[in-house]
């Protein structure tokens, strides 16, 4: 193949991966107040989700780079087909905790190799190809496929086509039906050279903390890793603030669940519509003032539009507050992968490193979705969101 041909590969499977996540973002948190939770239960239910990634990210990693990555992501996606099942029947919070625990195993399991086999895969055939052009390119998808799917939800929450399931629950129906397709995609897409047999499987297994100990010691010896890393935390605790927040926002000045989950549904949409845009725009603006510039702008304009939306009084002023700051989220992450990328000089290590990454935003987004959660409950949420975009 040519590095071409494997960026076309790679952007199928990215939009296969967001495509069934936007079905999920406009009724998961409206599902779960649906069903009794607080905002700081749901906090807590969430958390389950961190802390299996805390324990789970970096062996999961190195699994990726010692037994090959499509194993891996095969295996993610039966997790998340677990997941999602679950999701679909649970009405307490230790049910729900345990979703957001498989959610973790998945999120685990799949951040990282993807994008390291279209890295590599792409520099094999092509050593000068242009990563950070697909990267971006990668944004716009899943900018693309998240909008679909959060219109989609939205517009089956609407019909209710299915007499006997809740409104709330189609979409995770359609959700799991897209996961069975994308599980076929990566069997079918993804082509590794030199792919393990069972006996080499356990070997390369065995070798997984070897692994790991490289990647840290390659992050640990790197100055530019070290402060990704950290950005890295502070964003995923500012993450919270929006991702988890947005949807109780729009309920609260809406003063209906059913009337916010109408709405949620094209406000996401409309947001990852903006979050594609922004993507599209990083080749342009990183070559004008390079990347660690724009990273630094990106988020501190995403960091205003948050307090945007936590100042909003009506739902005209949260759907402006969150297309903006989406506009924003779609831009720096391309920008940041594209960093982290340069920085890994060991193509063997570079699922490790970037689990090592995963890590430590899933590390800021636990300790976010608790806090956040529980200072909402106790005080409110325009306090609670403030606190995340600080």
């Amino acid at each position: 193949m040519t590095s071409r041909d494997i960026q076309r590969r790679y952007l199928v499977l990215v939009g296969l991966r967001w495509l069934p996540t936007g079905l999920l973002i406009p009724v998961i948190v409206l599902l779960m107040l649906d069903r009794g939770l607080s905002l700081g239960q749901i906090g807590l239910a969430a958390a389950a989700q961190g802390v299996m990634i805390l324990l789970l990210e970096l062996p999961t990693g190195g699994l990726a780079d010692a037994i090959g990555r499509r194993n891996v992501l095969l295996i993610a996606s039966a997790f998340e087909l677990l997941s999602v099942a679950l999701m679909t029947v649970a009405e307490s919070l230790a049910a729900f905790a345990v979703v957001w625990a498989l959610q973790g195993v998945y999120r685990a399991l799949q951040s990282g190799p993807l994008d390291a086999w279209y890295v590599d895969a792409a520099q094999q055939v092509d050593p000068e190809a242009n990563i950070e052009r697909g990267l971006a390119h990668a944004g716009v998808v899943v900018g693309g496929s998240i909008a679909t799917g959060t219109l989609l939800a939205s517009g089956l929450v609407a019909l209710d086509p299915l007499p006997r399931v809740a409104a709330l629950v189609t979409p995770l129906l359609v959700a799991l039906a897209f996961r069975v397709i994308e599980l076929a995609a990566i069997w079918k897409l993804m082509v590794e050279e030199d792919r393990p047999h069972r006996v080499g499987i356990v070997a390369s297994a065995r070798d997984v903390p070897r692994v790991i100990r490289s990647g840290i010691d390659t992050v640990r010896g790197s100055r530019v890793l070290k402060v990704l890393m950290t950005i890295e935390a502070l964003w995923g605790f500012g993450l919270t603030a929006f991702e988890l927040l947005t949807p109780a926002k729009l309920e609260s000045v809406l003063d209906s669940i059913d009337t916010a989950a109408g709405l949620a549904g094209p406000m996401s949409t409309a947001g990852w519509v903006m979050s594609a845009a922004g993507s599209a725009l990083v080749p342009t603006l990183t070559r004008r003032v390079g990347a660690a510039t724009s990273g630094c702008w990106l988020l501190a304009a995403q960091a205003v539009f948050v307090v945007g939306m936590a100042l909003a009084t009506g739902p005209i002023g949260v759907v402006i507050a969150y297309v903006l700051t989406m506009s924003t989220h779609g831009a720096v992450n391309p920008v940041h992968q594209g960093l982290l990328h340069r920085a890994v000089t060991e193509p063997g290590l570079r699922a490790t490193v970037l689990s090592t990454n995963s890590l430590a935003a899933m590390a800021g987004g636990t300790v976010g979705g608790i806090a956040l959660g529980a200072i909402a409950d106790a005080t409110s949420l325009t306090t609670a969101i403030i606190l995340g975009a600080g």
